[in-house]
């Protein structure tokens, strides 16, 4: 383990940054195999292990549960024993979990505990690649790298759920599963090879500087504690969406199609969506370099939140449409998680960043853990009262995803003022 001060900087430009980051970022995609292979069978795992929506919904808060609790130990640990190690440490459980998952879960209660604990091991390539990206890369580079590492996380939901759209249809969403639980394989081996040669950076702390020095000397920061919230309620309407889609475009696609060919249909335009919201990941960070991260969250967050607030009166539009709407939707609400993501390392001293993202972690996954549950409560009364789970059921619910990501706009407003937009 070496040590690195604080508040050295990283080098201009190393040989081989663009191919160690394409490396990490493949890495990255392949962990994100698993992420998505409940969401993309939910439509049908709710008639085959006779779920409601909240039932459903309520698995996706156990993922999000156990993931936030992964993010919040992952970053913790990655200042103390470095990003590097926890990486490769991290990846070995993530494998163990998925296979568990794949194998055994046929029913609410065996999905609810073994996806729990999936998300509880799956963080480790999530913090500590952040950490391992802000230490190569200067800041006038940062938030294209951390846009080109999210991106990655969006094109390996978006291979799960295309893979999904073939294997469920056609073997069953047992296939669906065992095939995304080969992602992490894949991920962590990728993962050994990329950091062979990379150092395990450890930022020098001050005697004594436990967990709970860490929070507070992050508690005490008003311009990052401002940038957290606002990653907290971006993260209820963005995990959401993600529990949602696959199923919402899903019932669409009833309307023509038997409930396997609708699921099918309903992975596959979710993938597309993933797909293209990639580019919005490092559009995004890009803009950000360029005019400033709060400008670029402001932006984003607008249209996300058009999105939500619309998404469901549109249960009757022609399926084309609702795609369309769709990849605006997941556009917009993911294009500013890698701004998120660099502001923080701008914010917050090198030695206390891993504590950061944990407090993040814990405040933004929190939300978004209770997010899809609440959805599918909102989904269940609203089809009970208007008698059908059509245009009522759904614009209500995707109501609720707006509601709770409204209080963002302010923490951003607030954090344009509290300090200068960080570039």
């Amino acid at each position: 383990m070496s040590a690195s001060p604080a508040a050295s900087p990283p080098a201009p430009g190393r040989a081989g940054d663009t191919a160690w980051l394409a490396w990490l970022c493949a890495s990255r995609m392949s962990f994100g195999f698993i992420f998505m292979a409940y969401s993309g069978a939910v439509p049908v795992l709710m008639r085959e292990w006779h779920m409601s929506a909240g039932e459903a919904g309520l698995v996706h808060t156990g993922w999000h549960a156990g993931y936030l609790v992964s993010l919040f130990a992952v970053g913790f640990l990655t200042d103390r024993f470095g990003a590097k190690r926890v990486f490769l440490a991290t990846s070995w459980a993530a494998c163990a979990s998925a296979a568990l998952f794949a194998t055994f879960a046929d029913g609410f209660r065996s999905a609810l505990v073994l996806y729990s604990l999936t998300g509880l091991c799956s963080g480790g390539s999530y913090t500590p690649g952040l950490a391992l990206i802000s230490q190569r890369f200067a800041p006038r580079r940062r938030g294209g790298a951390m846009g080109w590492y999210l991106a990655a996380s969006s094109l390996g939901y978006a291979i799960s759920l295309f893979a999904g759209s073939v294997l469920i249809a056609l073997e069953g969403w047992r296939a669906f599963f065992y095939a995304a639980a080969a992602g992490p394989v894949l991920g962590m081996v990728i993962a050994h090879r990329v950091l062979r040669d990379s150092r395990n950076i450890v930022a020098v702390r001050h005697a004594g500087a436990g967990v709970l020095l860490s929070l507070v000397e992050v508690i005490r920061n008003k311009p990052a504690m401002l940038a957290i919230w606002a990653y907290a309620f971006h993260s209820w309407e963005l995990l959401g969406l993600w529990a949602w889609l696959p199923t919402y475009l899903a019932a669409a696609a009833t309307r023509d199609h038997g409930v396997a060919a609708a699921a099918s249909i309903g992975a596959l335009l979710s993938g597309v969506s993933f797909a293209t919201n990639a580019v919005g990941s490092v559009v995004g960070g890009r803009l950000s370099d360029r005019f400033g991260r709060t400008a670029v969250m402001l932006l984003m967050t607008a249209t996300s939140l058009f999105c939500s607030f619309t998404f469901g009166w549109l249960f009757s539009a022609p399926l084309w449409f609702l795609a369309g709407v769709a990849i605006a939707y997941n556009l917009s609400a993911l294009g500013d998680s890698s701004v998120y993501s660099t502001a923080l390392t701008e914010l917050v001293p090198a030695r206390y960043l891993g504590a950061a993202y944990s407090l993040r972690a814990v405040l933004g996954f929190g939300l978004g853990a209770v997010s899809p549950a609440v959805f599918g409560l909102v989904l269940d009364y609203a089809t009970r009262a208007s008698g059908e789970r059509g245009t009522l059921a759904w614009g209500a619910a995707w109501l609720v995803l707006g509601a709770g990501a409204l209080p963002g706009v302010l923490a951003i407003a607030r954090l344009r003022r509290a300090s200068a937009p960080p570039r």
